[in-house]
């Protein structure tokens, strides 16, 4: 990256390494010192909850705040009905009004905590794309935005080509998606002022797409900006961890289970990490980033601590924070820990340990846990389990029995 920006933005953007691709780095640098920039980003409602693999995005729209910009949330009330073939091998199941409606409820509550909504000239707004696509003409469409579309460019977007050089079946439903996106950012542009849409680089053809559709049909001249799609340093996707997604509604994932997911990074993306979720100087991103040995560690509390009270509150964090100690220092059965619970019945009949491992979701499955006992990676109340046939009744639920897979990932289980 040679360009050397003037507004805070975009320097931003740059040095804390957000920035993967734009459409014009000196017009959308010169637009953000003009004036305040509206730029919005588009989250399909295709689960009742973000995970971690959206909080780039998330963490740009507050960026683009703090630094004098307008934040537009965009949720695809509309667009969640067609699905964004984007990278995918097969189609989107479709989803009910009804489920896409309670999807976008639980959604819109994570971004209260990175950006301030509002009537100000900053202030971020939400809308839902469903308010200009569910009435739309189907042969006025075709017409008035439809004759804009090279059928042969849309072939040749990367997010398409690589479906069809796998001969696997693109429908008609999702090669429009592209278009309706694109019909988003004129619709933003023309009914808010939007000039900016971001999003991860695999929306990029989108993108450009919505770009093309606004100078066309008003003459008007807007931009695009993605972000790297991040994957840790040993090459899995961001967003996923052994037990599953990591979400960012605290009903799916507690804020303990958040916190350790992020002091469980990898030594090599913690400075990268610190520098995309943290709001810390830069300097001193750096400086945690290079510690190394026992030092490290320190550096992964602080990313834990630092993304977690964005997220949840500083009480949240120093709570898991508190727990992780009493957990990994003291062998304590912290009380923030994941917890479930069995029935007086099933204490009086006994239960299974390869049965309590799957359902605290140390396992995926009975399969899993007995593999974990025979490797020596199994606990029970920090002591080797070694014996996969336990069964656990009445006393030993006198008080909560504490669950180990391997070094970092714990539970408890309590009686009711």
């Amino acid at each position: 990256m040679t360009y050397h920006p003037k507004s805070d933005f975009m320097r931003v953007m740059i040095e804390r390494g957000f920035l993967a691709d734009c459409t014009d780095y000196q017009g959308l640098d010169e637009a953000l010192i003009a004036g305040v920039v509206p730029g919005y980003i588009g989250f399909d409602a295709t689960a009742s909850s973000l995970h971690v693999g959206s909080l780039i995005q998330i963490m740009m729209l507050r960026w683009l705040q703090k630094t004098g910009g307008k934040p537009i949330v965009l949720m695809g009330g509309g667009t969640t009905k067609v699905g964004d073939p984007s990278f995918r091998a097969d189609e989107r199941p479709l989803l009910t009004p009804e489920q896409i409606a309670a999807n976008i409820a639980g959604i819109r509550k994570v971004f209260t905590n990175y950006v301030t909504f509002g009537d100000g000239p900053s202030d971020a707004i939400i809308l839902d794309n469903a308010e200009w696509l569910d009435g739309l003409n189907y042969l006025d469409f075709l017409r008035d935005v439809g004759r804009h579309f090279s059928v042969n460019r849309m072939l040749s977007f990367e997010s398409v080509k690589s479906r069809l050089d796998r001969e696997q079946s693109l429908s008609f439903l999702e090669f429009n998606y592209m278009i309706l996106q694109a019909y988003d950012f004129l619709e933003l542009h023309r009914r808010h002022g939007c000039l900016l849409q971001m999003g991860g680089s695999d929306q990029w053809g989108n993108i450009v797409n919505g770009i093309d559709l606004t100078r066309r049909i008003l003459d008007d001249q807007v931009f695009g900006l993605t972000s790297p799609l991040l994957t840790t340093s040993d090459g899995k996707k961001m967003g996923k961890s052994q037990s599953g997604a990591v979400w960012l509604d605290a009903e799916l994932l507690s804020p303990y289970e958040f916190w350790q997911f992020w002091r469980n990074t990898t030594d090599a993306d913690v400075g990268r990490f610190l520098k995309l979720y943290t709001e810390l100087p830069l300097e001193e991103c750096e400086r945690l980033g290079a510690l190394e040995g026992v030092e490290i560690n320190d550096a992964k509390i602080r990313l834990a601590n630092e993304v977690t009270t964005l997220l949840h509150g500083a009480e949240a964090a120093a709570a898991a924070e508190a727990t992780a100690r009493e957990v990994f220092e003291k062998g304590g059965a912290g009380d923030d820990l994941p917890t479930v619970t069995v029935t007086p019945e099933e204490v009086a009949a006994g239960v299974s340990i390869v049965q309590l491992f799957v359902r605290t979701g140390l396992a995926k499955s009975g399969k899993e846990a007995k593999r974990l006992i025979a490797e020596g990676g199994a606990r029970v109340n920090d002591e080797h389990l070694s014996d996969p046939g336990l069964v656990l009744s009445g006393e030993a639920f006198a008080e909560p029995v504490k669950l180990s897979a391997g070094r970092k990932r714990h539970a408890l289980v309590r009686q009711e």
